[in-house]
C-alpha cells in the first residue's frame, strides 16, 4: 500500500515539482496552497511536507494544530537559509525534520524515506505500550512456577541498569516475552525496542542491516540507510538467535557493546550510540567457544546477567494455567464453543514432553478447539503430534531397546527430514533446533 504524503506549498511551481518527483518514487501525494486546507486533509496523510512561511496560518501554527488533532502524521519543515531558527523551533515543536531551500530531489528522498521509517518505529512502539499491559506485565506472563518466580525478580532487579543480559533457551520458550518485560521495567521502556532475528538475516547483508550503509556503499545502495543499531538508539536492541552471527560481524557488535560506536557501510565517520543489548540463543554458546564458531570476548560482555529459561517440561505446573489461557484467548477466534478444559484433557497436557515448548502448547491449543464440536475440551479432543517421545515409564528402558543415544538421535533427525520432504529449515523447526544446529549434526552423521 502506497505512503501517503501530503505537501503544504503556496509556491505551486514547487509544490507540483515535489509531487511529481515524489510520485515517481511510489508515493499518493496530495497538495494544500495554506495551512487552512492541509488541516481539512492531514488526518489522511502518513506524513505532512510544510513550508515554514504560508498565507494565513503559518507552518508552525500548522504544526502545532496538527499535534492538537491527535494525528500521527510526521511533519518534516521546508524553510529558507534566513529562518533556520524557525526550523529549529519547530524540531522542538515535534516536526521530525527539516529541508533548507534549495534543496536537491535526491536529499528530499532520503530525508522522507527516513522520517517514515520514524513514523513506523513510533507506530510500532505506541502499539507496543498499548499491548503490554496485557500481555508483558508478569501477571500476564504465565509463570506461577518457582522457576519462571525467579526470573521475574531477576527481570526486575536488571531491568532498571544498562547491564546487558543473555538469554538461553530452547526454541517457544518465551525468549522474546522476557525480553521485552525487561525493556518495559526500565527506564528505557517510552524509547525504542528493536528486534533482529540474527537466523533471517544473510551473511552477506548482516553487518548492513545491523549498523547502516551510506550510498554508494554497494552496488544498489541508491541512498543512505540507518541500521538497526541507529533505529534503536536510546533503546534497546533485542539480538534474537545471536549464536548464528558469523565471526566477521562478531567483532563489530564487540565494539558496540564496549565502545559504544560504529561506522556505517561505506562510511568513515564513528557515530555514538546509545542502546541496551539483550540477545537471546537457543544454542549451547559454550560449545560455539570450543568449536570456535564464537568469540570468547563477545561471550563474556554479552553473558553480564544470564537468565536460562527453562523448557516447558522442567515447570509442568505451568501448563494448566497456559493452557487456560490460550483456550480463553483463542476460543472466539476459531469460533469453538469450549469454555473449559477437563481434568483428563489437562492431565494429557501435563504428561507430554513438549519439545516445541511454550509456543507447541499454543498451537496444540488453537488446533484442538478449531476441530472441537463440545463446550469442554476433553482428552480425546487434544490434538498432539511430535516427533517420537524418549520417554518411558518407571523400569522400562530409557531407550527403545538395542539402540544408543546417538542412534535414537540419528533416527529422530531423519525423521523429522522425511516429515518436512527433505526441508532442512522446516525440519530444524520440527526438532526445536536452529537450522545452522542441524547442519552442524547432519555433518556430524555424514549426512550433510
Amino acid at each position: 500500500m502506497k505512503k501517503r504524503i501530503l505537501i503544504v506549498e503556496d509556491e505551486e511551481k514547487l509544490a507540483r515539482v515535489i509531487e511529481v518527483h515524489l510520485q515517481a518514487a511510489g508515493f499518493e501525494v496530495e497538495k494544500a496552497g495554506s495551512a487552512e486546507g492541509a488541516l481539512q486533509m492531514a488526518d489522511r496523510a502518513e506524513l505532512v511536507l510544510t513550508d515554514l512561511r504560508l498565507p494565513g496560518l503559518g507552518g508552525l501554527e500548522l504544526l502545532a494544530q496538527i499535534r492538537r488533532q491527535n494525528s500521527q502524521a510526521a511533519v518534516i519543515v521546508m524553510t529558507a537559509f534566513g529562518t533556520v531558527e524557525n526550523a529549529v523551533e519547530a524540531m522542538k515543536s515535534g516536526a521530525v525534520d527539516f529541508l533548507l531551500k534549495p534543496f536537491s530531489l535526491d536529499h528530499l528522498t532520503t530525508v522522507v524515506n527516513k522520517a517514515l521509517e520514524v513514523r513506523a518505529l513510533r507506530d510500532e512502539n505506541r502499539q507496543l505500550r498499548e499491548e503490554l499491559g496485557r500481555r508483558y506485565e508478569f501477571d500476564n506472563i504465565v509463570g506461577r512456577s518457582p522457576l519462571m518466580q525467579e526470573i521475574f525478580a531477576t527481570v526486575l532487579r536488571v531491568a532498571p541498569t544498562r547491564a546487558t543480559v543473555l538469554l538461553a533457551g530452547e526454541s517457544g520458550v518465551g525468549k522474546d516475552l522476557i525480553a521485552r518485560a525487561v525493556h518495559f521495567h526500565s527506564p528505557r521502556k517510552d524509547r525504542p525496542f528493536v528486534k533482529i532475528n540474527c537466523t533471517a538475516l544473510p551473511e552477506n547483508l548482516m553487518e548492513s542491516e545491523l549498523f547502516g550503509y551510506e550510498k554508494g556503499a554497494f552496488t544498489g545502495a541508491a541512498q543512505s540507510k540507518p541500521g538497526k543499531f541507529e533505529q534503536a538508539d536510546t533503546g534497546t536492541v533485542m539480538l534474537d538467535e545471536i549464536g548464528d552471527v558469523p565471526v566477521s560481524v562478531q567483532v563489530k557488535l564487540l565494539r558496540v557493546l564496549q565502545e559504544r560506536e560504529f561506522e556505517r557501510l561505506g562510511s568513515n565517520k564513528t557515530r555514538r550510540l546509545d542502546v541496551r543489548v539483550i540477545a537471546a540463543t537457543n544454542q549451547d554458546l559454550r560449545a560455539a567457544l570450543e568449536q570456535g564458531t564464537f568469540r570468547e570476548d563477545l561471550y563474556y560482555r554479552l553473558n553480564v546477567v544470564p537468565i536460562n529459561i527453562p523448557p516447558l517440561r522442567d515447570r509442568r505446573e505451568d501448563i494448566p494455567f497456559l493452557a487456560e489461557r490460550f483456550l480463553r484467548q483463542l476460543a472466539a477466534d476459531c469460533g469453538s464453543p469450549a469454555a473449559s478444559i477437563t481434568d483428563a484433557g489437562l492431565r494429557k497436557l501435563v504428561e507430554y514432553h513438549w519439545p516445541g515448548n511454550v509456543r507447541e502448547l499454543q498451537n496444540v491449543i488453537e488446533r484442538s478447539l478449531v476441530l472441537c464440536a463440545s463446550d469442554r475440551l476433553d482428552a480425546a479432543g487434544i490434538r498432539l503430534e511430535s516427533l517420537p517421545q524418549a520417554r518411558s515409564a518407571p523400569g522400562e528402558h530409557f531407550l527403545p531397546e538395542g539402540l544408543t543415544l546417538d542412534q535414537y538421535e540419528q533416527d529422530l533427525i531423519r525423521e523429522a527430514l522425511r516429515r518436512a520432504g527433505g526441508n532442512k529449515s522446516q525440519a530444524a523447526r520440527l526438532l526445536g533446533l536452529t537450522r545452522n544446529a542441524l547442519r552442524y549434526r547432519l555433518s556430524q552423521m555424514g549426512m550433510e
